[in-house]
């Protein structure tokens, strides 16, 4: 019998819910309150009155709130407003607010809410979307593997309630919830260690994942991936004994006339092989799956939303480690579909697993193909280390630009250079997979990957290799280490595209 494999360890998921009326057995009420010209404002919650309302901005300027941006203020309840508490959530100027400001300040109102049981909240009034976002994700913890559970004090919020309609707002706060909730599905998987994240065991996670959302799943071990010719994949897994694998995932409703191809990254570790990286925080190099998990979040995202897309995810999975049977810089490789590459450096794997993929996804025609990776440490020496990289076709590219930007994942579309194309060729290959220059190796490769895309086909790559983990120090809905960008921006891309279709 094989084994069962499952994450070692999962965040804990706020429960949510939208109501009309304030829970009896809330413990904390969440108001809006604005940096107005003449002190802090207190957003009308609806919930109680005047004199209520009046009270309570009293009580906040007593003890210094000011409104100001994501500054969090907590004030005894009392017998009118039936909480135990009442925290005051800073939104700024009223005129100056927006979706991601209400985003962030939701998020720092989240974390601060660990240990209780039941909380309420007006926020999302000036938009639910992004509140139920920046609620949920702002509570992340991700627990790691440990010889003793967090004590409940240090527990992300069991359950909030969304103040609403539920007549008008249903769709909204579903489409909302389940976004938060495949953002978190893709932090636990970047999370998770590489002694228990590899090919084999992500590969059977991603499958019984799959089971629970009425997704497909093609599963190509070694033995398949030989058969069928997937070279790149075979070339960077050889080196681990943990052997490669090729994930396949379809969600295919019946009258689906567009259709979407989504590929991620999949190495669950990177030494960077025979070209071996430096020792100081190899650690982070768990997280050079991020592609790959994002793009399992997306689609399941896409089947609990229902679309009315086609969507296949394509999935290499290795593990890039030196060994005696490691791929050489110098080696040859022959792709799926039979493009060969020169291997000069082996710890550019990403795009060599990439170019396998692309080719099989481009494969079935799709009209837009759809491609992520934490592919290059160039991408965060010109963009930084929020801000990711969009290469592609010139309209679509502009487009997964822009779309990022909307939802609060920034983004910026990037050309693939003429000048590069000299550089891209091998004197014994059709050719090399770096260009061994510091010269925007961003670029190169994107323009590497752009030889394995089909013809006639709309797509995009997205260099996160900044973005998806977080080094620095918790901000609004972002915690520390993984942070599942960009799965926001690619579930708001597709339901773009299915409302068009």
């Amino acid at each position: 019998m094989s084994e069962k494999f499952e994450l070692p360890s999962r965040s804990p998921i706020t429960e949510l819910e939208l109501s009309k009326k304030l829970p009896k057995k809330a413990q904390a009420l969440l108001v809006p309150l604005f940096k107005g010209e003449e002190g802090p404002e207190l957003a009308a919650s609806g919930l109680f009155s005047d004199e209520v309302e009046i009270a309570v901005l009293r009580q906040l300027i007593a003890v210094g709130a000011t409104g100001a941006h994501a500054e969090l203020t907590r004030i005894p309840g009392t017998a009118e407003t039936e909480v135990d508490f009442l925290i005051a959530v800073g939104l700024g100027d009223a005129e100056e607010l927006d979706e991601e400001k209400l985003r962030r300040a939701a998020g720092a109102a989240g974390r601060s809410l660990k240990g209780l049981e039941s909380v309420a909240t007006t926020l999302g009034a000036f938009g639910l979307r992004a509140a139920v976002e920046g609620i949920v994700l702002g509570a992340y913890t991700y627990p790691g593997i440990r010889s003793e559970e967090d004590s409940p004090a240090k527990q992300p919020v069991k359950k909030v309630t969304f103040i609403g309609d539920p007549k008008t707002d249903k769709d909204e706060f579903v489409a909302a919830q389940i976004t938060a909730e495949s953002v978190i599905l893709a932090r636990d998987l970047v999370n998770t260690p590489s002694s228990h994240l590899y090919p084999e065991s992500y590969a059977a996670i991603i499958a019984a994942e799959a089971a629970h959302f009425g997704v497909e799943v093609e599963i190509l071990d070694e033995k398949s991936l030989q058969k069928q010719g997937f070279g790149g994949i075979l070339a960077v897994g050889r080196g681990s004994e943990r052997g490669p694998r090729l994930v396949r995932l379809s969600w295919s409703p019946r009258k689906a006339k567009t259709s979407v191809a989504l590929v991620g990254k999949g190495i669950t570790f990177d030494t960077g092989g025979i070209s071996l990286k430096p020792a100081s925080k190899m650690e982070d190099m768990i997280s050079d799956m991020g592609g790959s998990a994002v793009m399992v979040a997306t689609i399941f995202a896409a089947a609990r939303l229902n679309l009315n897309l086609s969507i296949t995810a394509t999935l290499p999975l290795a593990e890039n480690m030196p060994s005696g049977s490691a791929t050489r810089p110098g080696d040859v490789i022959t792709h799926y579909g039979g493009l060969t590459s020169e291997v000069i450096n082996t710890d550019a794997e990403g795009r060599i697993v990439l170019a396998d993929a692309l080719a099989r996804a481009s494969e079935d025609e799709p009209d837009y193909l759809i491609e992520t990776a934490t592919l290059t440490g160039a991408q965060m020496v010109a963009l930084g280390a929020k801000t990711s990289g969009v290469m592609g076709s010139d309209e679509f590219r502009d487009r997964v630009a822009e779309t990022g930007r909307k939802v609060g994942e920034p983004a910026w579309a990037m050309p693939l250079l003429e000048e590069q194309e000299e550089e891209l060729k091998s004197p014994v290959a059709d050719i090399r997979n770096s260009h061994n220059s510091r010269n925007a190796g961003m670029l190169f490769a994107g323009l590497y990957l752009s030889r394995f895309i089909g013809e006639d086909i709309q797509w995009a790559h997205v260099d996160i290799a900044g973005p998806s983990f977080n080094n620095g120090g918790v901000s609004g809905y972002t915690p520390k280490r993984a942070t599942g960008v960009p799965v926001r921006t690619f579930v708001a891309l597709l339901q773009e595209l299915a409302a068009e279709a």
